[in-house]
Parts: structure tokens; C-alpha cells; sequence
């Protein structure tokens, strides 16, 4: 029967950290702007009993039921008891693992969490992160050539974030603001090894940016450089300058999120690795 309403649940069960379940949920529901979903979300589910708790609320608030799931045993009972229910239920591990079973001819290990083991890939993540934190805005600026990227700016073109997010996976990230009657750093000039990206937006969505940024540290500078149009339309055209002097990649971020942005400077960053290869 078609749901019909403003809202539903969406019960998102998962026997690890529910972080692969709820990204998928999220952007499949993003698909569908007139109804929102209300999400329960149960992480670290391996036993019987916490089963339970989550059984007890979907009865309560009946909806669609995702999860990720690997224990055979309560699978089995999730989907009996939403059977019952006569609520859906879907696995969205189940049809990539069948898949993979049927094209390598092995069965899964059904490992709860293997993604989240402490290997090689983990600390490189954590090194990469450590090193993020500490070259953040400027800072140890004689260390930029340790990077593998590294972000340059005017101010609120979402360094930050976007270095954050690319050394959660893995890339050892630093950024640089770009500040007009500032010298620029030489360090910066003379980089070999670092991917060097120019985050860039239009003055209209910086102005926007820092107007809300003003509003949430309560100042009130409205006279202010910082939010003057023709001050920020320079700001923009010294960096696109710079940016043009040394032959750095450049990348709008004006209508992009930092998933969007981190995703494009990966592609640029795995595409630069791709030609050095030869080398």
C-alpha cells in the first residue's frame, strides 16, 4: 500500500557503525523532496536482546526498515517480525555481497565491521588527519611540501572542511588563505611535490558566506572590507591571478558541498598520480 503523507520512519539497523547504511539512506531519500523521512538509527546491533529494542520501535512507528545486518540468525527474525508487520525490509549489503559471491566463486567471511580494522589504511587516515589539524589556515608553513595537497583561498571558500574531509580519506591535506597586501608565503611559490588546488567562488556567495558568519559571532561590521562587493570581486580576482601566475588547478565551489568539492580535488589528485606514474 502507497505511503501517503509528509513524513515517514526509517528504521536504519546495522551490526557496526551504521555509517555505510545511513549514507546510502540519505541519498536515496535526498531523490524525494516532498516527504521527509524520520530516521531511527540503530548502531552496534549483535545481539538478541538489542535486537529487541529495535524490534519493540518498529512496531511502535512502523516504516520502511534498512539494514546491514550480517548475523544470519537475526536477519532471519528482523525480516520475520517486519513480515508480520507488514512493513519492507531490505538488506543493502545482501544484493553487492550475492553479487561478488556469484562472480568470485567464494563465500563471505561475514566479518561485522572489516571495513573498520586497524590496518595500513587506518593510521594513513590518522597521520593524514594529524597533519590536516596542524597545517590548518597558514599554520607551519615550512612544512607544506610534507603535503599531498594543498588548498589555497580567499577566506570562507571552505578550506577547512574540504582539507578535513580529504584527509579522512587518506590525503595528507594543509591549506593556505589567500589574504590581498599579504605576502604570499614562498614556501607556497616553490612546491613540487603537493598538488596545489585554488578554491574559488563568485563575490555574491562569499558575501553570503561571511554575512552568516558575522550573524553567528555576533559582529556587526557592515561596512566592513569583508563583506564590501568590489573588496571581495578584488579579492576573487587576486586569487584567480595567483592562481593563473603559477599554474595552479582551480575549482569553483560556489554551488558545491564539501563532498562535492573533496571529490573533485580527489580527481584531480588521483589523475596527477596516474601521470606520474611513468616516472
Amino acid at each position: 500500500m502507497p505511503h501517503t503523507g509528509s513524513y515517514f520512519h526509517l528504521h536504519l539497523i546495522s551490526d557496526s557503525t551504521g555509517e555505510t547504511l545511513t549514507t546510502v539512506a540519505r541519498a536515496a531519500t535526498a531523490q524525494y523532496t516532498k516527504v521527509m523521512p524520520v530516521e531511527h538509527v540503530y548502531p552496534l546491533v549483535r545481539t538478541e536482546r538489542q535486537l529487541d529494542r529495535v524490534l519493540a520501535e518498529i512496531e511502535e512507528t512502523p516504516g520502511i526498515v534498512l539494514y546491514t545486518l550480517l548475523e544470519n540468525d537475526l536477519v532471519g527474525r528482523l525480516e520475520r517480525h517486519c513480515r508480520e508487520l507488514s512493513v519492507p525490509c531490505l538488506s543493502i549489503l545482501g544484493p553487492v555481497l550475492a553479487l561478488l559471491q556469484s562472480y568470485l566463486g567464494t563465500a563471505t567471511s561475514h566479518r561485522v565491521g572489516a571495513q573498520h580494522v586497524l590496518n595500513a589504511e587506518y593510521f594513513k587516515r590518522i597521520d593524514a588527519l594529524n597533519y590536516t589539524m596542524l597545517h590548518d589556515d597558514g599554520q607551519h608553513i615550512e612544512e607544506l611540501e610534507e603535503a599531498e595537497v594543498v588548498l589555497v583561498g580567499v577566506s570562507r571558500t571552505s578550506k577547512t572542511p574540504t582539507s578535513i574531509y580529504l584527509a579522512n580519506r587518506g590525503v595528507r591535506t594543509a591549506n593556505v588563505p589567500l589574504v590581498p597586501g599579504i605576502p604570499l608565503p614562498h614556501q607556497l611559490e616553490t612546491l613540487k611535490k603537493p598538488l596545489v588546488v585554488s578554491l574559488h567562488a563568485t563575490p555574491e556567495r562569499l558575501i553570503q558566506v561571511r554575512q552568516n558568519r558575522l550573524l553567528s559571532m555576533g559582529a556587526d561590521t557592515p561596512n566592513d572590507d569583508y563583506i564590501d562587493r568590489q573588496a571581495v570581486a578584488d579579492e576573487v580576482a587576486y586569487a584567480r591571478k595567483l592562481s593563473a601566475k603559477f599554474s595552479w588547478a582551480q575549482l569553483d565551489v560556489t554551488r558545491r558541498s564539501i563532498e562535492e568539492t573533496a571529490a573533485a580535488v580527489l580527481k584531480l589528485f588521483t589523475d596527477r598520480q596516474r601521470q606520474r606514474l611513468p616516472e
